[in-house]
């Protein structure tokens, strides 16, 4: 894949670090990266966004915004209160279609979920993802409600007829409860697409360089990894 579009389940599901972690695969395989992220809620003028946060831990990506609110809320709200421009959906797409011509991967970070609104015009992450026609990576929490949440966002991928590459649970602990066991098989059957990934619950404070060890062994071979889902789920329900 060229472009891939990363949303998550909601806010706080670990998405940078999910990222992250697909860059620093990619790039020790070789591979040349892009981050792009669209719209960064938040963060002041001066501040570190996420897409500098997936530089920090991958390594040598390539990272573009397009636009930065300093409140923490939906990109078309935020924009609105600080009186700036939006960022369209269009906008998006056109951004990493050319990035797409100068690397070997794009990786398209969303603003909490999939539906949230980039401009007055309703334009959504999913739009970004249409007009790209590039596959949708889905990062889920782990534990209870979850599900739902997850196949919401399965339901209106496909109601969109957009690729739903898969689910990445964005932040794993080391000793997870029986709903997050459970979750394991739980998550693929609702959301009727595969795990393709774990990322262990603290991974983004490790060291760049812990962080980039780690990174192949957290992800399923589809996004370059060598984690595998039947082998991790037999380990949490022995």
């Amino acid at each position: 894949m060229a472009v891939l579009v990363i949303t998550g389940t909601g806010t706080e599901v670990g998405k940078t670090v999910v990222t992250a972690a697909v860059a620093a695969t990619a790039l020790a395989a070789g591979r040349s990266v892009a981050v792009l992220k669209p719209a960064q809620t938040g963060v002041g003028p001066h501040e570190r966004g996420d897409a500098d946060e997936v530089a920090r831990l991958a390594g040598a990506v390539t990272t573009l915004e397009l636009g930065r609110y300093p409140e923490p809320l939906a990109p078309a709200t935020a924009a609105r209160r600080a009186g700036l421009p939006t960022v369209s959906p269009e906008a998006a797409a056109e951004a990493a279609a050319k990035l797409a011509t100068e690397h070997d991967l794009v990786l398209v970070e969303g603003a909490g979920g999939l539906l949230v609104r980039f401009d007055d015009a309703d334009g959504t992450l999913a739009d970004v993802a249409r007009l790209l026609d590039a596959p949708v990576l889905v990062v889920a929490s782990a534990g209870l409600g979850t599900l739902n949440t997850t196949e919401l966002t399965a339901r209106e991928l496909r109601l969109r007829e957009l690729e739903f590459a898969g689910v990445v649970i964005g932040s794993w602990p080391d000793s997870p409860d029986l709903a997050m066991r459970c979750n394991l098989a739980d998550l693929p059957a609702v959301s009727g697409a595969p795990l393709l990934g774990a990322v262990p619950e603290g991974a983004g404070i490790l060291s760049p360089a812990d962080f980039r060890a780690g990174a192949p062994g957290w992800l399923d071979h589809r996004l370059g990894g060598r984690w595998n889902a039947g082998v991790f789920a037999a380990a949490h329900t022995a």
